[in-house]
């Protein structure tokens, strides 16, 4: 199997080749490690970083998760985060701690 990504490790971008026989993974492309770490990740656990909004009782405010988390939890994420009404958030407070037992916290990213 081969499949063609797109490194988003740093601002390079490199264009990554990934190669996986046998149980073997290759890469080529990358302009350093943390290409190969990301091809390899992204070939057998693929994680994001959450960002949403969550809402407050003056309106909504911007949110993430603290680390990237499996991409197949995404979505439940933003479920758990719709369930929350806050009645305020301040920026870096955290609003959900070990989100779906992932490890990563999600916190207020914005004062406004």
């Amino acid at each position: 199997m081969e499949k063609h990504l797109i490194c988003i490790m740093c601002p390079m971008g490199c264009n990554l080749t990934v190669k996986e026989e046998n149980g073997e993974i290759s890469v080529t492309g990358n302009g350093c490690n943390r290409g190969v770490v990301f091809a390899k990740e992204e070939l057998t656990c693929p994680k994001r970083i959450v960002t949403t909004s969550v809402k407050t009782k003056n309106g909504v405010k911007a949110c993430k998760t603290t680390a990237p988390i499996p991409k197949n939890l995404m979505f439940d994420c933003v479920k758990e985060i719709e369930k929350l009404r806050l009645k305020d958030a301040k920026f870096g407070q955290i609003i959900i701690k070990n989100v779906l037992g992932t490890g990563a916290d999600v916190i207020v990213t914005a004062n406004e």
